[in-house]
């Protein structure tokens, strides 16, 4: 560990959560979002997720009728964020490019 390395002492409270401290409805959310296939655009990078295989999936990681709409947000969530960096990334290689000319 790093601080073990530098002597310093470990700040708990500075440390980033480790997968296992979210609730299980979480951490099968997020293997949900793992298991979507991505829809990629050449042009324009990552565009979202496809939910074609959603329902198969909730029945697979037994999500309850009442845990769906949870399950749903964050699922969202974290596809605005990859959305996001995608736009971010296509744009920066966009501006080296110009950059060169």
């Amino acid at each position: 560990m790093m601080c073990e390395q530098t002597g310093q002492e470990i700040d708990w409270e500075k440390c980033p959560p480790e997968l296992q401290d979210f609730p299980n409805i979480v951490i099968e959310a997020i293997n949900i979002y793992n298991s979507l296939g991505n829809k990629i655009g050449s042009d324009v990078g990552f565009t979202g997720k496809d939910y074609t295989n959603f329902e198969f999936l909730l029945k697979h990681y037994n999500i309850q009728k009442h845990e769906k709409d949870f399950v749903l947000e964050l699922l969202f969530e974290l596809e605005s964020r990859d959305i996001e960096a995608s736009q971010q990334k296509i744009k920066a290689e966009y501006d080296k490019m110009k950059q060169k000319r």
